[in-house]
């Protein structure tokens, strides 16, 4: 028996078994890192890819039943700001993530955000959906809040508590004077499908 063959044929037995053994580990660790993955940490790697980018636009299933097909904008702590470049004058629309369903991706951004991201957090993590509403009711701009029971409000917010708003109704895109107010709802977040601002420029998301 020629052992030169037989210890060539070992190594390469143990060279093989240590591939096996290192990719099955990759697959391992990959699972793992998966499943820490959050929804917010994919939507991030879409937030300013315009269309000129390549392929559709993210297009959101809500609560109450509408869907929502545009360029992500903005993305805060429990939210996503959705609508018009960057730069237009245009309303925004904010959708709190418990308001998703179901978000429709080409399969090659369904791949590329579930990659390892490198992006730096910024202030904008750490802006509440009631930090928005909040400045939205200091900036005054008129809304439409859509509920996750299909019905819609528009108005103006008047505050912004740690889990609701006060909204005063009036006509769309109309500002609030008090003999136009027609009513006024209190609405939790929890109950919010969606909320158009008018005006979304004029908010600081950045």
């Amino acid at each position: 028996m020629r052992w030169d063959l037989f210890f060539e044929d070992l190594e390469d037995q143990l060279a093989s078994e240590w591939e096996a053994e290192r990719a099955a580990l990759d697959t391992e660790a990959e699972r793992l890192r998966i499943s820490r993955v959050e929804l917010r940490s994919r939507l991030a790697t879409l937030v300013g890819r315009e269309a000129s980018d390549g392929g559709p636009p993210p297009s959101f299933e809500l609560a109450d039943g509408t869907t929502l097909s545009a360029a992500l904008r903005a993305l805060g702590a429990d939210w996503v700001g959705a609508g018009p470049g960057s730069g237009t004058r245009g309303g925004l629309i904010i959708v709190p993530f418990a308001s998703i369903r179901a978000i429709a991706l080409p399969h090659a951004d369904v791949l590329r955000t579930a990659r390892p991201s490198e992006r730096i957090a910024g202030l904008s993590d750490r802006m509440t959906l009631g930090f928005v509403m909040r400045d939205v009711a200091r900036r005054r701009l008129p809304v439409s809040l859509g509920l996750a029971s299909g019905r819609v409000f528009t108005g103006t917010i008047d505050r912004a508590g740690a889990d609701h708003l006060d909204l005063a109704l009036h006509e769309p895109g109309a500002p609030r004077r008090g003999g136009d107010v027609t009513g006024y709802r209190l609405v939790p977040f929890a109950g919010i499908a969606w909320v158009r601002v008018e005006d979304g420029s004029a908010l600081s998301l950045a």
